[in-house]
C-alpha cells in the first residue's frame, strides 16, 4: 500500500516553485528595464538577482516552518491526552484545526458519558444479581445441614462460578470507565503493603512471609479498585501454593511499570502457563475456586493496555509479572 507523500514535503516542494517563479519573473523584469533603458548588465545584477532568489527562498522555508508550528503544537497535546497527563486537547488553534480540535473533544465527552452510563447499569446488574446468589447459598446450606451433601456442593460451586462472572465484567466497566479517565494515578506501594497485611491474615494458618520491595515513588496509571483486585488476586494465589515466602516488586520499563509476584512454591509447567490465563481453568481442580483470578487479572489489565506474563521465578516458583501503565 502505498503512502501519501508528507505535508512538509508538499509545502517545501511549493515554496521552492514559488521561489523560482518569482525569481525568473524579477529577472525577466530586470531584463526587460535594463533593455528599456539602454543599460549595460554588469555582474553586481547577476549577484544582487542571486541574492533576492536566496532571501525569498529562505523567507519561504521559515514562513513553513512557521505554518506548520501549529500541527507539531497539536500532536504534543494528543501525547499528553494520551499519556494521562490531561483531559482534553486545551489551547488556541489556527481556523483550520479548531474544527478538529472540537470534534475530537466532543467525542472525549461522548465517549465519558457512555462508559459512565455502562459503567452504571453493570453495578445496578450485579447489585440485583448478589442478593439472589446469596439467597441460593442459604439454601445449599439448608440442604447440607439435611444431609444433602452433594446437591450443596454442587449449589455452592456454581454459585462460585456466578460471582466470579460478575467480579470479572464489573470489572471490564471499571477498566473501561478509568480509561476515559486518563488523570488516573495510583501508588503501587500503599496498595501492595494493604493487600499484604490482608493476606497474612487470610494465610495465617500457613508460615508464608510476604515481602513488599515496590519502591515508594512507582505510580501506576490504574484506579486503585482495579489495581487491588489484580495484584489482590496474583499475591493470594503467589500465598496460596508458596512454601514460605512471596516477594513484590516493581520496575519501570518502557514506559510501563512492570510489577512482579514471586513465589518460591511448585511453580507451572512452561507447557501449561498459556492455559493458565484462559477462564476457567485451575491449576488443581481439588482446590476452591472458580479459575477466574488470572483470566480477570489479564482482562483487567488488558483493559488499561496491559498485560500478564507467567515465567520462572529465581526463588524457585511462578514468577507473574503484571505489565501497566505509568
Amino acid at each position: 500500500m502505498s503512502t501519501g507523500r508528507s505535508l512538509l514535503s508538499r509545502l517545501l516542494i511549493g515554496a521552492v516553485i514559488w521561489t523560482i517563479t518569482i525569481t525568473v519573473v524579477v529577472h525577466l523584469a530586470s531584463v526587460t528595464l535594463i533593455r528599456h533603458f539602454e543599460v549595460h548588465m554588469s555582474a553586481l545584477h547577476f549577484i544582487l538577482l542571486g541574492l533576492v532568489g536566496t532571501g525569498l527562498l529562505l523567507a519561504a522555508l521559515v514562513l513553513v516552518r512557521s505554518g506548520l508550528s501549529p500541527l507539531h503544537e497539536l500532536r504534543a497535546r494528543l501525547a499528553d491526552l494520551r499519556a494521562g497527563r490531561t483531559r482534553r486537547i486545551e489551547g488556541q488553534h489556527p481556523s483550520e484545526v479548531q474544527p478538529l480540535v472540537e470534534d475530537l473533544n466532543a467525542m472525549l465527552e461522548d465517549r465519558e458519558r457512555r462508559v459512565a452510563r455502562a459503567q452504571a447499569k453493570a453495578g445496578d446488574l450485579a447489585h440485583g444479581l448478589k442478593t439472589p446468589l446469596a439467597l441460593l447459598a442459604l439454601e445449599a446450606d439448608k440442604l447440607r445441614t439435611g444431609g444433602h451433601e452433594a446437591q450443596a456442593t454442587a449449589i455452592h460451586e456454581q454459585i462460585e462460578r456466578m460471582r466470579g462472572q460478575i467480579d470479572h465484567h464489573l470489572a471490564q466497566a471499571r477498566a473501561a470507565a478509568a480509561g476515559a479517565s486518563p488523570d488516573t494515578r495510583c501508588a503501587l506501594r500503599e496498595s501492595a503493603e494493604a493487600l499484604a497485611r490482608t493476606m497474612l491474615k487470610l494465610h495465617a494458618v500457613r508460615p508464608v512471609a510476604i515481602d513488599v520491595r515496590v519502591p515508594p515513588e512507582r505510580v501506576v496509571r490504574v484506579q486503585r479498585q482495579d489495581l487491588d483486585e489484580m495484584l489482590g488476586n496474583l499475591m493470594d494465589n503467589a500465598a496460596r501454593w508458596a512454601a514460605s515466602c512471596v516477594v513484590i516488586d516493581a520496575a519501570a520499563a518502557e514506559g510501563h511499570v512492570a510489577v512482579t509476584v514471586d513465589d518460591d512454591g511448585p511453580g507451572i509447567a512452561a507447557g501449561l502457563r498459556e492455559s493458565m490465563l484462559r477462564r476457567g481453568v485451575r491449576a488443581d481442580e481439588t482446590q476452591p475456586g472458580s479459575g477466574l483470578g488470572l483470566a480477570i487479572v489479564g482482562d483487567v489489565a488488558e483493559m488499561y493496555g496491559g498485560a500478564v506474563e507467567l515465567g520462572d521465578s529465581p526463588l524457585g516458583g511462578l514468577r507473574v509479572t503484571l505489565r501497566l501503565p505509568g
